[in-house]
This record gives structure tokens, sequence and C-alpha cells, in this order.
């Protein structure tokens, strides 16, 4: 007769322990990615609403026209200095359109003067600092200089 060849139940079970395992840790690695890809789109919101606030804000005049009154809407808004305190709650636009999807957002903006851009004065640069908060406690903050030029 023929010596019969094949598996053996040790060798069966220790196959499926190493299966086993591998399968847990890949689980697990999934679970972790998963759970962690609904903050990773917060933050994403932050920054994309943070950028057009920054974006808004750098295309505006340096100063004022002369003879020109602070206005106190944003769509009127004419020059840089006049977004410093701003606060929207909700990531409206500049006309006061606010998203319902984009609620859980606050912008805040601050402009200031600042004198470190190599030699230029306080009186002809401003910092710029647009934060927005979001859900889960996400905080971006996104800076940026404007010269009078």
């Amino acid at each position: 007769m023929r010596a019969q060849r094949g598996v053996t139940l040790i060798e069966l079970a220790v196959a499926i322990t190493i299966v086993a395992i591998a399968a847990v840790a890949v689980l697990g690695a999934l679970s972790f990615i998963t759970s962690r890809g609904a903050d990773t789109m917060v933050t994403q919101q932050a920054v994309a609403i943070a950028d057009a606030y920054l974006e808004e804000i750098l295309l505006q005049p340096f100063a004022a026209p002369t003879g020109v009154p602070t206005p106190t809407q944003r769509q009127y808004f004419n020059d840089v200095d006049e977004y410093n305190g701003l606060l929207d709650g909700g990531a409206c636009d500049q006309f006061d359109n606010c998203p319902t999807s984009l609620a859980a957002y606050t912008v805040s903006v601050t402009v200031t003067p600042t004198s470190g851009l190599g030699g230029i004065s306080a009186a002809n640069a401003r910092r710029i600092d647009v934060r927005v908060t979001g859900p889960a406690g996400v905080s971006v903050l996104l800076s940026g200089y404007r010269t009078n030029y």
C-alpha cells in the first residue's frame, strides 16, 4: 500500500490560526482608516473655507478709496482692513448666502499691520489670519500678507 499524503490536523490548525491573525490585522487597519475618514473630510472643508475667505480678502485693494465711508456689510467691504474682526457663523459668502451644510463652521478674520517682510514698513503691509473652526474641534488657520504696491 502506498502512503497517503495530505494535511494533518495540526497543520490545518496552524494555517487557520495564521490566516485569522492576518485577517484581524487587516480588518483592524481598515477600521482605523474609516473612522478617521470623516475627520479628514471636515479638515479639508475647513481648509477650503479658509482659502476662499483669504483669497477674497487678498483680492481687495490695500487702502480704501478716499472719501468712501466704512461699510458695515461684508458685500460692500472695499479694502483689506475692513475685514479685521469679521466673525461669520456658518461660512457665508460675501452676499450673506449661508449654506446649511456649512452651519457648523465659524470663520474669524484678523488683519494686523506687520513690518516683518524684509524692509516693508508696517504702514504698507498687513498680515491676514483666517481661522475656521468646525465640528469635532477641528481648527484651521491660514495666513497671508498683503502689501501696498
